[in-house]
């Protein structure tokens, strides 16, 4: 079997953008005609910048290729330019085209990805999701703590066991901060009124984004401890491995990270230090199916847990729930609400989710298929990336 074509969807998350602002799919057909789906998170260049990167990596290592061949291709195009280290747009490339390799794989055995890679271990999946504003919402949600309490116990009653927030706001490029005590304090109370709602009815997962400085997110862990959230998320940037280390080994509080990480080099370092005890690889970033589960691996070795990250479509979703399914260490996958609304939309049939759990699917491959009728009908024509942070 061999590799001949390569189409790719740049496509436009409708509002509110939950996910962010668009996604970007391929799709690899072989000379069998068996088509595979992946998907490329969030690369920092304008997705018609992508297009021809994805391209270009296409017609000079993939074409032609055989897709069972996943580790050659791997490392062909990851020493490509005579590079051979982490890098997100490289990454992000190599990563959608590995997804889309295991899918023709899966389907052209007729099993599922995860019976490939180990065998299904978990029968039901965990999930959380942020909270989120609503239309009907008169005040916000992301600086409200009675409407954040408001929105946990919603989501409560619809089955989720654990909810993400970020008390501490909006993050720019001149991150770490140093937080005032008047912030400090500020965030203690947000996340102590919600804690004080639910009634230990769910977990609470504090979701910060890097806007900390050390010394400062020690001192925020230090007040947040008594909630006993589930995690600390990200709390200082991530390119610091040996600051986000001396948080993690300042707090009882789990800290978990590895959205912004690539490959198995990086998420090795972060578990020498002790960084985190949860790491959070997004798959359409971190070079793919079988570089997650090699990570997945590494973490077992240090009783480490795996929370696949998901701020983008339902491909890399997809591919998280595939991961997850034959990972012991699993402990939670990340989720936009229930999987609905245009998640499913974009889908031929949607995600399963029910109370608070996805079920795996047990069809073959990533066990969902691009719905290539709305995908066209949604095309991106903003000039803004998939995210970015506040200007100063």
């Amino acid at each position: 079997m061999k590799l001949k074509k390569i189409k790719t969807f740049i496509v436009g998350n409708p509002p509110p953008h939950f996910g962010g602002r668009y996604w970007i799919f391929v799709k690899l057909i072989t000379d069998k005609d068996i088509i595979g789906y992946g998907e490329i998170y969030s690369v920092p260049f304008h997705p018609n910048v992508v297009l021809k990167m994805i391209e270009d990596v296409f017609e000079r290592y993939v074409k032609d290729k055989d897709p069972f061949k996943i580790e050659k291709l791997w490392r062909t195009i990851y020493s490509s330019g005579y590079t051979q280290r982490p890098d997100i747009s490289l990454m992000g490339i190599i990563s959608g085209i590995e997804m889309a390799c295991w899918d023709i794989i899966g389907k052209e055995l007729g099993k599922p990805i995860y019976e490939l890679l180990g065998g299904q271990v978990h029968k039901k999946l965990r999930s959380y999701t942020y909270l989120y504003p609503e239309k009907s919402d008169k005040m916000n949600v992301y600086t409200n703590a009675e409407l954040a309490a408001e929105r946990a116990n919603e989501y409560i009653e619809k089955g989720f066991t654990a909810v993400k927030f970020d008390p501490v706001g909006s993050y720019t490029p001149l991150d770490p901060r140093n937080l005032s005590l008047e912030e400090l304090v500020k965030v203690e109370n947000f996340v102590e009124t919600i804690h004080l709602s639910v009634k230990n009815k769910c977990d609470l997962l504090i979701g910060t984004h890097g806007q900390m400085t050390s010394s400062s997110a020690i001192r925020l862990a230090k007040r947040l401890e008594k909630f006993d959230p589930m995690w600390f998320e990200e709390p200082v940037p991530p390119e610091n491995f040996e600051e986000m280390g001396r948080v993690a080994l300042s707090t009882t509080i789990p800290i978990a990270t590895g959205e912004r990480l690539t490959t198995k080099y990086e998420f090795s370092k972060i578990l020498q230090v002790k960084g985190a005890s949860i790491l959070q690889m997004n798959l359409g970033r971190v070079g793919g199916i079988l570089e997650a589960k090699k990570i997945a691996g590494l973490a077992e070795t240090h009783y480490a847990q795996i929370a696949p990250h998901l701020y983008c479509g339902p491909i890399v979703g997809a591919a998280n729930i595939q991961v997850a399914t034959c990972s012991p260490n699993f402990l939670i996958l990340e989720g936009v609400k229930g999987w609905k609304d245009f998640y499913s939309e974009i889908l031929k049939e949607p995600v399963a989710w029910k109370n608070g759990y996805v079920i795996p699917s047990t069809k073959p491959g990533l066990g969902v298929e691009l719905n290539e009728a709305i995908a066209n009908k949604h095309p991106y024509t903003g000039k803004k990336l998939h995210l970015e942070m506040d200007e100063i």
